[in-house]
């Protein structure tokens, strides 16, 4: 794989046949110069066979295989930890349903100049959401100030996965504090990546419900998502106990 211009762009796929060959091709217009690797649950649709082939005659593609469904946070994780292995300096991560626009990476780009995590933002000034239910808009909302207010973090969108890493910042993460394997994970890196000493920044973007396919969010994965944000309260409780400055963490 080439990574000459030192940016991964990292996949997470599971059922994605139907939006992936178009995706990647619209990422390497973006990013020629970056490498794609794609981190592949077994998909019965063939996902993962498609990128083999695809691979064989296009360098900048590469694909790792896992035998079975193993969690959306386990292969975020993959991706951080092969992009510390690879030695780029920054991960690009986004979902592989089309619902994160690659047009934003040039602009993402920029403001990884002065910042260790970009987020390409639904919630931030100018960022919109396009194809949600009110219902699922609410829950959004609710879940995502939540998770700002107990983090205490200068960001709009806590769980969405468009982003852009400094891989630097990767490599001061404590892996073994991290327990989520599924769609929690995405919220549960930036508390590891603010006790880090990460500068974050937020880029608006346009987030579209998925192109082809269904939705892998279950309702097990929100309630995840629910006692990862339980154990961080408890972790900031005991963290205030313990501070001379309760204000320390803020």
């Amino acid at each position: 794989m080439s990574t000459s211009g030192s940016i991964l762009v990292g996949l997470a796929t599971y059922n994605e046949l139907l939006n992936l060959p178009s995706l990647v091709e619209a990422i390497h217009a973006e990013l020629p110069e970056a490498g794609v690797l794609v981190v592949d649950d077994n998909s019965p649709d063939g996902t993962g066979r498609w990128c083999q082939e695809f691979s064989t005659g296009h360098s900048w593609l590469e694909v790792i295989s896992r035998p079975e469904k193993m969690g959306l946070g386990t292969a975020l994780a993959l991706l951080m930890q092969s992009a510390i292995e690879r030695g780029v300096t920054h991960l690009v991560t986004l979902d592989a349903d089309w619902s994160h626009p690659p047009a934003r990476l040039q602009a993402m780009l920029l403001q990884a100049v002065d910042s260790d995590v970009v987020i390409g933002s639904r919630y931030c000034p100018g960022g919109q959401i396009s194809g949600w239910p009110w219902q699922r808009r609410f829950t959004s909302r609710c879940i995502n100030t939540l998770s700002r207010l107990i983090m205490g973090l200068p960001i709009r969108d806590c769980s969405g996965n468009f982003r852009i890493y400094r891989t630097a910042i990767l490599e001061k993460v404590r892996w073994e504090n991290l327990n989520s394997p599924g769609y929690a994970f995405i919220e549960e890196i930036l508390w590891e990546l603010k006790l880090a000493g990460a500068r974050f920044a937020e880029v608006p973007i346009l987030f579209t419900d998925r192109k082809a396919g269904d939705s892998k969010l279950s309702f097990s994965e929100i309630a995840g998502a629910g006692r990862m944000i339980a154990g961080l309260v408890k972790k900031r409780l005991s963290s205030f106990s313990h501070s001379p400055n309760p204000n320390a963490l803020g």
